[in-house]
């Protein structure tokens, strides 16, 4: 209470005891202002910070299944290949009494059509998996948002107060 006496008359509310920073002079005022501020920027920042990594572990744990599938997919191709051409390509050119290279044609573009839809299937269940970003994206832009607020309108709500 001791700081209030040396505050002129003419100004009201200035070591008001709700504001701890500062000693109610104007550049008390400022530079507890400014500190309060970068605590507040300091604060956004630790929060968003955390939400990312809930989101990247969320986002994480959707991907594991589709990525999963993705490379099972991709092996069975590396893998089935070579053994459905010539396995199964020898096998229906005997049953259907046509050449091996018609038969390896024939098989082999039955598994490339497998495999296809193993590669398509999971790349479709893996694009909504990014998804859990939005989150991190909606705080981002409304802190930003907050910010540019708070920077364009301190500087006029100062006056306003003294009158």
């Amino acid at each position: 209470m001791a700081d209030q006496a040396s505050v002129s008359g003419g100004n009201p509310g200035a070591g008001s005891p709700g504001k701890g920073k500062g000693n109610g002079t104007p550049e008390g005022r400022v530079v507890g202002g400014i500190a309060e501020f970068g605590n507040d920027i300091a604060t956004l920042a630790e929060l968003q910070f955390k939400l990312t990594l809930i989101d990247l572990k969320e986002c994480v744990q959707r991907a594991m299944v589709p990525l999963g599938l993705a490379a099972v997919g991709l092996f069975l191709i590396l893998g089935a290949l070579p053994v459905a051409l010539l396995g199964v390509a020898t096998l229906v050119a005997v049953a259907l009494k046509i050449g091996t290279g018609w038969a390896m044609l024939l098989t082999g573009g039955v598994v490339l059509v497998l495999a296809g839809v193993v590669v398509v299937v999971s790349a479709l269940r893996l694009v909504p998996s990014f998804s859990s970003f939005r989150r991190s994206y909606e705080e981002l832009t409304r802190n930003m948002a907050w910010i540019r607020t708070v920077l364009f309108y301190s500087g006029r709500n100062i006056p306003r107060r003294n009158r």
